[in-house]
């Protein structure tokens, strides 16, 4: 295989940094946005005389639009680049926050669910693109690092900020606290536009390049490797929204865990998650152990799903067990993006992640639906054997997205 065919130079390390850190603020703020609504659900409960299953509902409505608009946006990234699709994404965050602020009934909420789901459907697409275009090989499993980081990172602002501001003021003014972020950052991002724009003719990095390029808008449809991804992340997702939503209350039930202390539970997994993508960044920089290293990730979070729901642990012992599992699915997570990235055609790049990551929106969107009916059924037990199980369709999906990357790279 030749290697001569790119001669322009590596990105100064300046310059990496600068892109990573734009494309991880503008990350952050679409994760914090998935959370805008849940940590509000007492004050909207009253204020609307909603029930909990109406107000899930909102969440259910906007990882659908999140979904069915990041499969376009792929497209639209494609076509015109991924910097105004970002910016256009931030600026429907803040709308929809504003709008949740002075929404007048439960139909507008849902309105502005939408609105807040199409925001959100633009950013892996573009990010991604982003990243794999303009930041050198040497430095993308650290880029995704700080790209998933980042994200976790507004899992946990969410609450952090919101709740505090509803008890001070209001819930109103809560939401309009986090359309005023979405709005700063699009101003940050829009004063560095110049960090953002992409080099149409920009090589694509040695090392750890994509798959080989596709004619054809579709064609990359045809793709096995692309659909595993799609596959990997929707099972990514249902893991992802048993862990947010059923994990902590489950472990409680099983084990007398004090309810502030299951409170701490998700903080545990989502903070010791962040520090193992930092450790998990050194280990993407070879991308010939991806899935090993993914494999390696989610046997450890499957082995302590079937301790926590089989075994007499102490209740004490349960949150230090949720950061275990945290750090260890933290670690896979930048070798888990390469995962996708190996697969990638040159010119579907937007394309490629719109449709794999739809996988992630419709699987939260689904999950708590499936693991719902085993917590009202008072089966905790079997929310946590659930776990194991589709982190062992996790380690299976990675090692099938190499033979069938393979495959697809095979002459002829």
């Amino acid at each position: 295989m030749s290697t001569t065919a790119v001669s322009a130079p590596t990105p100064k390390l300046r310059d990496d940094a600068g892109l990573i850190g734009l494309v991880g603020l503008g990350h952050l703020v679409s994760h914090f946005s998935q959370l805008l609504l849940a940590p509000l659900f007492p004050w909207l409960k009253d204020e609307f005389s909603a029930s909990y299953t109406q107000l899930g509902f909102l969440m259910t409505i906007f990882f659908t639009a999140s979904c069915a608009v990041q499969t376009v946006s792929g497209f639209l990234v494609d076509r015109y680049g991924p910097r105004p699709i970002l910016f256009g994404g931030l600026g429907l965050l803040g709308l929809a926050a504003f709008g949740f602020a002075f929404s007048p009934s439960y139909a507008v909420l849902a309105l502005f669910s939408v609105l807040a789901g199409v925001g959100n459907g633009v950013f892996h697409p573009a990010d991604y693109t982003l990243l794999n275009r303009k930041v050198s090989a040497s430095r993308l499993g650290h880029a995704y690092s700080f790209h998933g980081i980042t994200g976790s990172l507004g899992w946990a602002l969410a609450p952090a900020i919101l709740v505090p501001l509803a008890i001070a003021f209001s819930w109103r003014v809560a939401l309009m606290g986090a359309g005023g972020l979405a709005f700063a950052v699009l101003g940050v991002l829009l004063f560095f536009r110049h960090r953002l724009a992409l080099d149409t003719a920009a090589p694509v990095p040695a090392g750890a390049g994509p798959a080989r390029a596709v004619e054809g808008s579709f064609a990359f449809l045809r793709i096995p490797a692309v659909w595993m991804c799609f596959g990997f992340f929707f099972f990514y997702a249902l893991l992802l929204g048993v862990m947010q939503a059923f994990a902590s209350e489950s472990a409680r039930q099983l084990h007398g865990v004090p309810v502030a202390l299951a409170a701490m539970c998700l903080t545990f997994y989502m903070v010791c998650s962040a520090g193992g993508m930092v450790v998990g960044g050194f280990l993407a920089a070879d991308p010939a152990r991806c899935e090993n290293v993914v494999a390696m990730g989610f046997a450890v979070g499957a082995a302590l799903a079937l301790l926590i729901g089989l075994a007499p642990i102490p209740a004490l012992l349960v949150p230090v067990l949720f950061g275990v599992m945290g750090l260890a699915t933290g670690i896979a997570a930048p070798s888990r993006d390469l995962l996708v990235k190996k697969t990638t055609p040159e010119n579907a790049s937007g394309r490629v992640y719109g449709i794999v990551y739809s996988g992630l929106d419709i699987g939260q969107a689904i999950s708590p639906l499936i693991f719902g009916v085993l917590m009202d059924h008072q089966q905790y037990r079997g929310v946590w054997l659930g776990l194991a199980a589709v982190q062992a369709v996790l380690i299976g999906s990675a090692f099938n997205m190499r033979r069938a990357r393979r495959t697809q790279l095979a002459p002829g």
